[in-house]
Formats: C-alpha cells, structure tokens, sequence
C-alpha cells in the first residue's frame, strides 16, 4: 500500500470537500432547497470525516509500547469506523428526515438555478477529487475486480475515501435530477424526495463501511496468499521440510503480523538451525517488507 498516496488523497478530498460544503451551504439558503442542504451536510460530515481519517493515520504510525506491543496500527480502523457511522448518523439519517419533513412542510424554492448551478460546479470539484482517488486504487488493486477490492481492501483511509466520493458523486446527480425536476415543474414534492434518495445512499455506503471495517478491528486475515508464499520459503531454505501452520493477520492498513510453524526435517546442531532460520525471515521481510511481526517456531512433524 502507498501510505503517501492515501494521505495525499485524503487532504485532497478534504479541501475540495470543504469548498463544497460552504457554497452547498449557501445555495441551500439561498433556494431552500432540502436536496441541497442534505447535499451541504454530507459534504459537511464528509470534511469532517477526512480530518478523523488524518487523525487516525497519525495516531496509527506511532510506535509500540509496553502496553501496545503490537503497535497502534489499528488505530486507522477505530477511527474510520467512526467515519462510517458517522457517515450513517449526521450524513443519511439527516437527509432523510430532512426529505421527510418537507413532505410535511412543503415551501416553495426561491431562485433554484443557484442551486442547479452549485450542484453542476460541485460535481466538477468532486469528480477531480474521485479520479484522483480512482487513479490510487488502480495501483493498490491486485484483484480482477473493484468489489473485490473494497471486500479485502486494508488501506482503509483509501476505502473510505473512494465509497464517500462514489457516494457524494451520485448524491450530487441524485439532488441534481430532483432539483431540476421541482424547477421544471414547480413541484418541491421532487425536492423532498431527493434528499430521501441521498439519505438512502449514504446509509447503503455507511452501512458497506461498517460491515469491512469492522471484520478488520476484530482481525482479518492478511490479504495476500501468505500460506503458498511461506511454503515456497521453507522449501527454498529447508529442501526437505515442509510449513505445518501459518497466520497471517493485518495489523494495520500497511502492517501484518506473520506466525508459522514449519518442519525442518534436517539433521544439523541447533546452531545451523538457528541461523537458517534467521536467513530465511530476513528473505521473508525483504519480499514482504509490510511483515512488522514475524514469528517462527520448528517443530516435530504431527
């Protein structure tokens, strides 16, 4: 994973997502438009989410301590897991209750070409950000398709960035369509249902979020074939021998932690034994450089 590229990324959305909630802000008030003001408050909790992102990859680099001595690598998890709930609670419950209480509460919308016009200027901004975003995860992606990808994704500032842009991206058509629609036909009926649909939208995305971090915060394992990478080591050092266990867990979104029992099957002091071994983690380490932990043990064949 490019640790940079997914901090680069993120600071990206962060600034676009800012400019965007401010003018959404504005041409809410401006139209009362509740399409638009869903829009302003997801582009509102999405800033807001991306600052949780950088604070979680900062708190995730520091170093392991006497009470964390696996690191705080998961530190990224906690706090994109607070993203996506977020995501679900300020994001797609307010929009749709918004959508919901205009029903009630219908008003005509004042000067909705603004809104036509932020929404279009929006989704310019927001397409630079996602193909930005796009291009990071073309080369992270190791599998033959994108739902696969955010299944076993572990960068997860990256994954979160990608499904928010997805997510806003068809938002702003979504408040887009509705908006229009309630112009053309001075109906704010399609207003209100909108923001419903915007609602909707997020809390599909926030509820994807949730499911795939959290499989991460209670231990997944590690997203590369560690098992047929291990017997390809343990046949190149110890000819004979042969891997007898393996785990291989994700720690954080670039740090894994290896474990593996292996048989040596090789007659030699304990010494030779030894510094075999430590040549083989070394090649182990140097193939796989995001291992922070590695644990082997020999042992009797079962």
């Amino acid at each position: 994973m490019s640790k940079g590229g997914s901090t680069k990324v993120v600071l990206f959305a962060l600034s676009a997502n800012l400019g965007i909630a401010i003018s959404k802000f504005i041409g809410a008030a401006i139209t009362q438009s509740s399409a638009l003001l869903a829009e302003a408050i997801h582009s509102l909790v999405d800033t807001l989410n991306q600052v949780f992102l950088l604070i979680g990859s900062k708190k995730a680099a520091k170093p392991p301590t006497a009470r964390h001595p696996l690191g705080y690598g998961r530190e990224s998890f906690f706090w994109s897991f607070l993203v996506a709930v977020g995501l679900f609670l300020f994001g797609g419950v307010f929009a749709i209750y918004e959508g919901i209480h205009k029903f009630e509460n219908t008003e005509p919308m004042s000067k909705p070409w603004v809104g036509v016009i932020i929404l279009l200027i929006s989704f310019l901004l927001e397409g630079f950000s996602f193909a930005a975003c796009v291009k990071e995860v073309r080369k992270q992606n190791p599998y033959p398709s994108l739902w696969k990808w955010i299944q076993r994704a572990t960068s997860v500032e990256l994954l979160v960035i990608f499904l928010e842009d997805f997510a806003a991206l068809l938002g702003l058509l979504i408040a887009l369509v509705s908006l229009s629609l309630s112009w053309a036909t001075e109906n704010p009926i399609y207003d209100s249902l909108g923001s419903i649909v915007v609602g909707v939208v997020l809390v599909a995305v926030s509820a994807i979020l949730t499911y795939e971090i959290k499989s991460l915060i209670i231990g997944e394992a590690a997203s590369d074939d560690y098992d047929s990478f291990l017997k390809q080591k343990v046949r190149e050092f110890f000819p004979a021998g042969h891997l007898l266990h393996s785990i291989a867990m994700q720690v954080g979104s670039d740090e894994v932690m290896v474990s593996f029992k292996f048989f040596p099957n090789l007659n030699a002091s304990s010494d030779q034994l030894i510094h075999q071994i430590n040549t083989m983690e070394k090649s182990i380490r140097a193939e796989k450089p995001q291992v922070r932990w590695l644990f082997v043990e020999p042992d009797f064949e079962k």
